[in-house]
């Protein structure tokens, strides 16, 4: 690169590579199912729609002009099952700004579930649209080609899952970006190759299991598992690189299913705290907050970190079918 650029984009992630933050992460990743998995798309029979809103390194100051390099995320996700096919449907969209960089990402779920013991299994497909684009940097060449300049590119992508859920455990595994899309910036210059941006796979992995510790209080142990996989599926070097791995683990206790507190360790970067409530009929609202302390390699991030969680339980769906009328000389 010719210029120098004063804008740093790429800060430190979860696992302590630039890599393993390419997709935005989730403090309240045990509530939010269809986030991580296609295969959870209306898996618990009942509707539900979720709305995040998160504020990563709050107050971060790693730029040179005073923007705000922290991260923001917006995101709203559905998940709705489908009783006459056994399955289920879900919507994941999210905008993601991290410094100059934005994204917006939708992704549309369909899941195939199987009755396997006392739960169901998933089997989850996803098709994924991304728009990504690069803001104006500040560089010492103003026509380095390698500097993209309000730029930007959308490409479409995959992604699929399996998802268990049963009355005391969950447990799920995906992969998205299975095209491992490549997004092309060009720059302000009038020459040269415009830069380019590959969409890693993402692998998640979580499990969680419920413990009824009295009759009102159910204590939730849960972990999550989140990877990022560069390279081809080919290449015997793809999963080798320890710090593209990220593990969180945390525990959730939920009083009278109205109320719930909470803690979580993000490995290399966080501890966390989480209270919430439900309200309204049948506890179907639901309000959590969680705080992140950042208690790691704070030299490349800020103190804190905040998550707004706000979501909706419809009903239980049932279908309607006429009851048999049943008579000594008919039936039907």
């Amino acid at each position: 690169m010719k210029g120098t650029l004063l804008v740093t984009l790429l800060l430190t992630a979860a696992a302590g590579s630039a890599l393993a933050q390419q997709q935005p992460q989730f403090t309240h990743y045990g509530l939010n199912g269809m986030y991580l998995n296609p295969a959870y798309a209306g898996i618990k029979g009942q509707g539900e729609v979720n709305l995040i809103g998160r504020y990563q390194y709050y107050n971060y100051n790693g730029t040179f002009d005073g923007n705000n390099g922290s991260p923001r995320t917006g995101m709203i996700t559905v998940s709705l099952p489908v009783l006459a096919l056994n399955g289920g449907v879900g919507l994941a969209v999210y905008y993601d700004q991290v410094g100059q960089s934005k994204m917006t990402n939708t992704a549309l779920s369909y899941s195939q579930h199987v009755k396997l013991g006392s739960g169901k299994l998933g089997f989850g497909i996803q098709g994924i649209y991304t728009y990504l684009s690069k803001g104006t940097y500040i560089a010492i060449d103003q026509n380095d080609v390698n500097v993209p300049s309000g730029a930007s590119d959308s490409k479409f992508d995959a992604g699929a899952g399996i998802w268990y859920e049963a009355p005391k455990f969950y447990a799920g595994i995906s992969v998205n970006n299975l095209l491992r899309s490549e997004y092309s910036f060009k720059s302000a210059g009038t020459a040269g190759t415009p830069s380019k941006y590959i969409a890693e796979n993402h692998a998640y992995f979580t499990a969680g299991y419920n413990i009824e510790a009295s009759s009102s209080v159910v204590v939730t142990p849960m972990i999550l598992a989140k990877a990022v996989l560069p390279g081809d599926f080919s290449s015997s070097s793809k999963f080798n690189n320890a710090k593209n791995y990220s593990f969180e683990g945390g525990v959730r206790a939920t009083i009278d299913d109205k109320y719930w507190i909470g803690a979580n360790y993000r490995t290399e970067e966080s501890v966390s705290g989480l209270l919430g409530l439900s309200f309204a009929k049948d506890n179907a609202v639901r309000l959590g907050y969680a705080f992140d302390f950042i208690a790691f390699n704070q030299d490349a991030r800020a103190f804190s970190s905040h998550e707004i969680m706000l979501s909706y339980r419809l009903p239980k769906a049932t279908i309607n079918t006429r009851p048999a009328i049943r008579t000594p000389r008919y039936s039907f």
